[in-house]
């Protein structure tokens, strides 16, 4: 029922398609309607001007009916496609709007899955169950009445059969549904399976990983086949017991229509339209109960594809709409709480951060740096305290709003595969003029490498910048980040996976990126950060230690251990 609100757009063209199909189930009883008078008129009776009638009725009859089926096919299948592409950019305009903890918790390969595969399977089973349904329903509805008009007591018969049919088809029904919603889920595994040997191709190469991936992806294509396997028995054995029965009712038929038509009571005529009619309704009764499987398959598929339309988006209760920030940030007493993990990532951490201050934060891995960092854009929000960007709590400013006021270069730098200039100009910048890409190019010390490319700025980067080196992904994103021109500034250890001479041009463009800012620096290499304002030490989701550099190595407190660590100075 929820997919045919989708199809509220269309139902014009829905309309026409069911009346075509409604022409096409009308001319079902038809064709053995016109074998009485074809037998009786003109092989009993010599009756010419049946003769002369009769193939002209049977050449339009077959000329509608064709038309008819065509113009409901054609229909069918734009709606189809309509619907496809509606789902799809519905789901895509979900995954999009999701909060980052979605993320965290799902495989990318099931999200593919969902967009690319279980679309189509809802869309393809719901047409072709509403064509078999519609259809079908309507010729075993005419058939059976013509049945009735010639002999209604042979008819109570075939009547008699179909509860038991009805039975078969039912209890076929819950098997069907479990294993196409296993499968469904099976789908999505074999996409997560392939995502991550195609991402990780050097790391299953380097440490020999084949033949392990070559056992996930087995496992999960076998289970995938034995899936598809049981399904095929659950429906296989379904048709041939709805056939017996049916089979059990034909030979009754015949039997009793051979004893009517010895005393007189069935024409010729009437025994062989009765007989076409009786084989022609098996055929939609054939296919009605072959719906059943891939009625539910599309169903199992609808599960999946409209949980994830209904998953909440991320929540943007904020009013607050800001112009340019002048960028200071208060944290009071923060703390936040991952659901998976029981210590506090973050623990009641207050800090003050002027407009225009450089604000490093160090320390080991998993004291809570980025978890800090990822809670300025609202990636997360605080289990508890508040932040203020320019006396405002984030959670009361719109998120396109204060999104548009932050800038981001990470040490994974996320390039598309498109031109040079669309990464610079990347989303709200997409219309930026050329010469003010080509202006954040030189200040990110980027332009005299893509001057060197055969088609400059209009150069394809590949798959995630993979045609670039890793200092110029960088860059890149330095660009990107000037060309956005935010006041507040987050860089995560911009260049901790660089060698010393692209660490030298990077460095030089983030001094550019990063004068005038309020700029969080998340530092691996400490060398890189000793001009900062203040340096901030985080331990166990708490700032420990906070100050300028040589103030921190006089404390001779936890960054002067760092220090002494990553320089190999000798102890005091």
């Amino acid at each position: 029922m929820r997919l045919l609100r989708h199809v509220r757009p269309y139902w014009r063209m829905f309309a026409g398609s069911l009346l075509a199909m409604a022409i096409t189930a009308a001319a079902e009883p038809a064709v053995p309607a016109i074998f009485k008078p074809l037998l009786d008129g003109s092989f009993v009776h010599k009756d010419m001007q049946s003769i002369r009638l009769i193939p002209l009725l049977m050449i339009a009859l077959f000329l509608v009916r064709g038309a008819a089926d065509f113009a409901s096919t054609y229909g069918l299948s734009w709606i189809g496609s309509q619907l496809v592409q509606d789902l799809r950019s519905a789901m895509f305009e979900r995954l999009i709007a999701m909060p980052t903890r979605f993320y965290d918790d799902s495989s990318t390969g099931n999200l593919i899955a969902n967009v690319v595969f279980n679309v189509t399977q809802v869309t393809q089973s719901a047409t072709g169950a509403i064509t078999l349904l519609v259809r079908d329903t309507l010729a075993i509805a005419g058939l059976l009445g013509w049945l009735i008009w010639l002999n209604w007591k042979l008819t109570l018969i075939i009547i008699a059969i179909a509860p038991l049919a009805i039975f078969v088809i039912r209890s076929v029904s819950r098997r069907l549904r479990e294993i196409n919603r296993d499968a469904q889920r099976n789908l999505g595994a074999i996409a997560h399976v392939v995502e991550e040997s195609v991402g990780a191709h050097k790391v299953v190469k380097i440490f020999g990983g084949q033949p392990y991936e070559r056992r996930r992806f087995s496992a999960a294509v076998n289970q995938d086949r034995k899936l598809y396997m049981k399904a095929v028995s659950a429906a296989s054995a379904n048709g041939p017991v709805v056939q017996l029965v049916a089979a059990i009712g034909v030979a009754l038929v015949v039997y009793i229509a051979t004893r009517q038509a010895l005393n007189g009571e069935l024409t010729v005529g009437g025994f062989v339209s009765y007989m076409v009619a009786m084989l022609m309704i098996f055929g939609p009764i054939k296919r009605l109960t072959g719906i059943n499987e891939q009625l539910q398959r599309g169903l199992a598929a609808a599960e999946v594809v409209f949980n994830l339309m209904d998953t909440a988006p991320e929540t943007d209760t904020g009013t607050v709409r800001l112009g340019r920030a002048h960028g200071r940030l208060e944290f009071h007493d923060v703390s936040l709480c991952y659901p998976e993990k029981t210590a506090p990532a973050l623990d009641h951490i207050t800090l003050d951060i002027q407009p225009g201050e450089t604000l490093a934060l160090v320390g080991a891995s998993g004291s809570g740096k980025t978890s800090l960092v990822n809670l300025i854009p609202r990636f997360y929000h605080p289990s508890d305290g508040h932040i203020l960007l320019d006396g405002h709590d984030l959670s009361d400013v719109r998120l396109d709003s204060l999104r548009a006021n932050i800038a981001l270069v990470s040490q994974d730098v996320i390039l598309f595969n498109d031109t040079i200039a669309a990464n610079i100009a990347y989303g709200q910048q997409i219309r930026a003029d050329e010469r003010d890409i080509l202006r954040a190019a030189e200040a990110a010390h980027a332009l005299e490498f893509i001057r060197a490319m055969p088609a400059g700025l209009n150069t394809l980067v590949g798959e995630n910048g993979v045609k670039l080196s890793g200092g110029e992904r960088q860059r890149i994103a330095i660009a990107r980040a000037l060309l956005k021109d935010a006041p507040v500034l987050i860089l995560d250890e911009a260049t901790s996976a660089l060698d010393n001479e692209s660490e030298r041009h990077v460095q030089a463009a983030l001094d550019t990126l990063m004068q005038g800012r309020t700029t969080l620096v998340i530092a691996h290499r400490l060398s890189t950060i000793e001009n900062a304002d203040r340096i901030a030490v985080m331990q166990h989701g708490r700032i420990v230690e906070i100050g300028r550099h040589d103030e921190l190595l006089a404390l001779q407190g936890v960054y002067a251990q760092l220090h002494r660590m990553q320089f190999h100075e000798p102890g005091h």
